[in-house]
This record gives C-alpha cells, structure tokens and sequence, in this order.
C-alpha cells in the first residue's frame, strides 16, 4: 500500500496527471539546439536558439473536442485506445526565455516550408531555421518565440520541409477506397508530371497503375473533354529516355501540352486521417502556452513563459487558419482559447481541402486550374449571412463564437485575391449585391496593387506583363504590432480598408472593363476567379467524403474587382507610396502569354505592372494620362510627396515609424530607375 501512495506521488510530482490540455502530447524529443544567427544579439532581449525535434501525440475518438476530425474512429489504435501522431517542430525563442515578450506566434509552414521570417524580417528567411537571414531582425527585437510544427501529412520529405505522421484510415473489411481526382497543368511541355504539385504526395490506387483509371484533357475549365486513351498514358515519371513505373506521376505519349487542363479519375486507398493537423497544432500550441514543465518525457522550453499565442498563415497557410477556426478547433481540450489574434495573410475568401477522405491539401480554385477544388465554400463572411440558392446559413465565426474563443483577426489582402482567390466574398454577399459587415472581432486590409507572392519569389516565366514589384510586409509589421496591442490593451486597431459597392469602389468586371484607362500597353484580363459551386454527393457536408468524384458543377459564386483611379491603379484600400504617387500602374493580375495556354488567361497567383510615358513626347497615341514629368516638378519633389504618403501610413498605425527612411531612399531610386529607361 505504502508503494502505491509513493508511486501515485510520484506521477503526481512528475506531470503524468495533467490537465486534459497537456495530456494530448504524449512525447516531446528535442533533437537539436543550435544558435541563431550565429549567437547575434537582438537588443535587450537578447540572442536567440532554435530547437527541433518530434512531438508524439494522441488523439482520443472518443473525445467530443475531436468529433469533427474525418475517419478518426477509423484509425488504428494504440493500448489505451488512442490514435497515435507525430509531427516535425522548430521553435526558435530567445536564450533567456524570460527576456521575451511572452508572446507566441505560430508560423503555419506554407507546403512544409516556413514563411514569418521572411515576411516580418525584411530581408530575412530561409527553409533552414538554424541558418536563416535574421534580416533586420524585427521578430527577435519584438521578443517574440516563433513555432513551426507539421500539419499536413502529405508533404513530401526534402529540403527541410516539416514533415507529419498521419495514420492510416483503415475499414474492418480492408482498406478504404474511394475515387479521387487529380487535375494536372503544366506551363511548358514535359513528358510527366506529378499527379498533386506543391511537393505533396496523391493517393495510391488501389491497383498498381490504376488500369481502372480514366483520363480526360480540356482546353478549359467550360471546353467539352476529350477522353485520352488508355494506351495512350500511364502512370509513370520519364527520367532521360527511359519511363519508371510511379504511381506518383502520369505520363502521356507525345507529353503533357502546356496551358490544358488534364484531369485523372481512379480508385486510391489508403486516405490519410488529415484532419489530425488541425488537432496536432491545436493541442502543440496549447500545450507550450500551459503545460507546466514538470514531467522529463515532456520538456516544455516556454514553460510559464506564455501568455498570448498568435498565428500567422500565408495564403494556403492562411486558409488553414480560416479553416481551423471555423470548424471549432481554436477551442482547446480544457476549454480555453488556442489562438488569441490571428493574421491571415493573402489567403482570400478560402478555407480548404484540410479535413477529408482522401484529402488534397495544396489544392486551390484559380482562373483556368483546379476550379474543382473545395477551396472556396459558403460560408464566407465573418458575420451571419445567408446562400439564397441552397438557403444554407451561417459564417466562419459561428462555432468559436459559440464557444466564446473568437479570435482577433487581420485578413490581409493583395490586389492578386480579389483577381485570383475571390476575396470580395469575404465582404459581399454571394450574389455580390450587397456589402457585408465585417465582424468587430475582426478587421480586412487591402493593399492595392500588390501581388500575391513577395517581389523576386516568384518567376516571370510565362507571363505576358511584368510582375508587380510593391511589397506589402512593411503593412505586415504594423499589424502585427497594432494586433498585439488589440489583444493585450485592448486597444482597436486601424479600421477595415476595402473596396465597397456603397462606395462605388468595388466594380463588377463589366465596369472595370469600360472605365481601366485606355492606352496603358496592358493586355487587359476578361475576368477574375469565378468559384464554382459543387456537388460532392450526400456525405460531404456531414462526413466530409465525396460520393460524386469529380464534383458535379451547379452553379457559381459571384465575385467582384477593386475599382481603379484614372491612371489604373487601385481605390479603395491601402495605398502604398508607390500607388499614391505613382510611376506606373501596379496591378493584382496578370496573363499567361499566348503560346502557353491562352491569350486571356489570368495566371494563377502574380501581378503585373507597366510604366507611365517619362513625357509627352514618348507617351502613346491614345493613352491620356499625365506623363511623370507633368506630374512631378523635380526629383526633390516626387521624393517628398511619396515621403508624405508614408508618413500618413504611419500616423494611421499602418506602418512603422522605422520604414520611413527606407520609403525615402527607395522613392530617389525609383525616381532614378524611371529617367534612366
């Protein structure tokens, strides 16, 4: 008896009886601790080391905080009648971690890869945390430790990306099987592709080869498909001259022609239980915010030293946190909030192929490719609306408002979402009739003329204009900053900056198209993202597994553009210094070149830009606008109007005081580019 009481005292001592917050991480294995930035000090918080490892978890079935996680109660199951999990994680924080801030900001790895370095540093990131560019350091000054864990299952290992141990679904029969639907694209001509981009893994089929499988090419998403024959593809990956048999790939005599939309229906087994990542970041997150640090086979290195926990996700990463907190999952296990503000950063209106059978997780809508992606869902708006065709109702905040856990939320938008990822949706109804409000809780800022991606991480390639070169991370750290103030002082932020129909700056594409300015050079686009809605079959809504594959189209969403000013350039949001004292006009959109797959096809996610005439003399024949020369009188004084515009940034809490001299300096190199065309 005597030994029963010293062993229960010492579980107690240990941490084994712990709050039902910890009690999902079974396991944390510190791998490596390295210095950052070769042991640079970041002001009075200090230097800065990175840890990484694995962190084994559990997920109980049984448990009503993981109802809504698809075909969990088809997992396999350990003694105690749990799931067992593991995910990949690197957790950069100050060496003495009591000279932080106390605040944690979870980096959603965008595809495996980590993404806040390099958009809160300016000039900093890479996939090897240990090794990355501190750049200016910003994060670090701010005291902030950063998280970056696993969450989708199908990353294919290389290049540092973060890896996650998903479980298998498995029938009592057999295995789970089920049609799935891959659509291929390509930019130029190649004799194989993989069946999912983005590094991610497909689903196997259920017979090698998949001879049940049925392959069909279009011109576009609306062309009648062609079915190509049998003998005519298989799956396999062309390495020099020789084919390798590889599911993973699909291989057509001849090659792949670029711009067509193929699309490859068979039946795979084998479906990931996805739906754990949203569980696993819940639970890691929760654990380092209140786990107390007591037990050895849980070491816990922000012990105590958490009182705010914030995500950042950029574009799939920003749709897996719209996505986490509509389905309910920012309520923790013990009932509190996981995240307390949340950035998503050009995300659009999406949610995601996160929590299914047979899961696709890089898949998303665009204007030519993957428009039957579940990307793009009612609902949409952050506020109660409702879909007069289908008379669902509802709003992405309902479930974390039910639980009383609804974050602080930053939408932030590029001019590329409302082209590409049918951003209007989160401020319109679907009928795009009537603005919507946005939720107190929440704010949406739009940065016009800016691109999806940051300037120089994407490649020209196919494209017919040149990318847009605005950089909209100086927005990012002011937000951050006006966010942490929100959650912790209770201080509001900026207000909303969109386009609105009540404004009249927010304009169906007819509109755009009679009113963009004449004689700009720019091949101009016939429309944006255009959502499709889509029957999946019986299941989806409730179980989420699609009985109709591929998806019949019933109908679509209405989306709708920012409007322009009468150079071209965007109204209606942010307006950087570039925009408001502008040398050309800087645009969300851009088109694929003609012998790529179309003349009036929009790219998928890059923005285009085109330079105003320097003088009367050169401008063109129907293009009315004022040259730079009868705008501006001097260098001196284009400087200073951009520097003003700045200023007025900073005075609204839209950018910090320390962007001012680089916006002087890059505004006389701007000046400087211009007269030397």
């Amino acid at each position: 008896m005597g030994n029963r009481v010293w062993f229960g005292a010492l579980l107690l001592w240990g941490g084994w009886l712990l709050s039902p917050v910890c009690a999902e991480v079974g396991r944390v294995q510190i791998d490596r601790r390295e210095p950052f930035a070769e042991g640079r000090s970041f002001g009075p918080v200090g230097p800065y080391e990175v840890l990484s490892g694995r962190v084994y978890l559990t997920a109980d079935p049984r448990a009503a905080h993981n109802a809504e996680i698809t075909d969990l109660a088809l997992a396999p199951c350990n003694r105690e009648g749990l799931v067992d999990y593991w995910t990949d994680f690197v957790l950069l924080k100050p060496l003495d971690v009591s000279r932080g801030n106390r605040r944690l900001l979870y980096d959603v790895n965008n595809r495996g890869n980590p993404l806040a370095l390099g958009s809160f540093n300016q000039g900093g990131g890479t996939n090897r945390i240990a090794q990355a560019r501190p750049g200016n350091g910003f994060l670090m000054r701010q005291g902030y430790s950063v998280l970056w864990s696993g969450w989708n299952g199908d990353v294919i290992p290389g290049d540092h990306r973060l890896q996650m141990g998903l479980p298998i679904a498995t029938g009592k029969g057999g295995p789970v099987t089920g049609r799935t639907h891959c659509e291929i694209c390509v930019e130029t001509r190649v004799d194989s592709q993989p069946l999912n981009w983005g590094n991610s893994r497909s689903a196997p089929p259920v017979q090698p080869g998949a001879p049940d499988g049925v392959l069909t090419v279009r011109d576009q998403r609306g062309s009648a498909p062609r079915e190509v024959p049998r003998t005519a593809w298989r799956l396999g990956r062309s390495i020099g001259d020789r084919l390798v048999g590889d599911d993973r790939y699909l291989s057509v005599d001849g090659g792949l022609e670029p711009g067509k939309i193929y699309e490859l229906v068979y039946e795979a087994r084998d479906p990931r239980v996805t739906g754990l990542g949203l569980a696993g970041v819940r639970d890691l997150v929760s654990f380092l915010r209140h786990d107390r640090g007591e037990h050895f086979a849980r070491p816990n290195p922000l012990a105590g030293q958490i009182d705010r926990a914030y995500g950042f996700g950029v574009s799939q990463s920003g749709r897996f946190l719209n996505h986490f907190v509509w389905q309910g999952f920012n309520l923790d296990p013990a009932g509190g909030p996981v995240f307390d503000g949340l950035i998503l950063h050009v995300s659009g209106a999406g949610r995601g192929w996160f929590n299914h059978r047979f899961a696709q997780t890089t898949r998303h809508a665009s204007p030519h490719e993957d428009l039957l992606s579940p990307s793009e869902e009612f609902p949409f708006t952050t506020t109660p609306s409702r879909d007069p065709v289908t008379g669902a109702e509802g709003d992405v905040l309902a479930r974390a408002r039910q639980a009383g856990v609804v974050p602080r939320m930053f939408y932030v938008l590029t001019s590329t979402e409302y082209w590409c990822r049918a951003a209007s949706l989160l401020h319109t109804d679907v009928t795009g009739e009537h603005d919507a409000p946005v939720d107190p809780s929440a704010r949406v800022y739009f940065v016009c003329g800016a691109q999806h991606g940051v300037p120089g991480h994407l490649e020209r390639g196919n494209l017919a204009h040149p990318p847009s070169p605005l950089d909209p991370r100086g927005i990012l750290r002011a937000l951050l900053v006006d966010l942490d103030a929100w959650v912790t002082r209770n201080e509001p932020p900026p207000d909303s900056r969109i386009p609105r129909l009540a404004e009249g700056t927010l304009w169906t594409i007819a509109e755009w198209q009679r009113r963009f300015p004449a004689g700009t050079s720019l091949r101009l686009p016939t429309g944006p993202l255009t959502p499709l809605r889509l029957d999946w079959g019986p299941r989806w809504s409730t179980d989420r597994i699609a009985d109709v594959v591929p998806p019949r189209v019933t109908g679509t969403f209405t989306t709708l553009v920012p409007g322009v000013d009468g150079d071209g350039n965007e109204v209606g949001g942010i307006r950087l210094p570039e925009v408001a004292v502008p040398l050309g006009i800087y645009a969300g959109w851009n088109l694929r070149r003609a012998e790529t797959g179309g003349a009036q096809v929009l790219s998928r996610l890059t923005g285009s830009s085109a330079p105003l005439a320097w003088s009367p003399e050169t401008r063109a024949s129907q293009d009315h606008r004022p040259a730079v020369r009868q705008r501006y009188g001097s260098r001196d004084d284009f400087v200073n109007r951009r520097v003003v515009v700045a200023q007025e940034l900073v005075a609204q809490r839209l950018w910090l005081p320390e962007e001012l001299d680089p916006a002087r300096s890059a505004a006389g190199d701007a000046w400087d580019s211009a007269a030397d065309r």
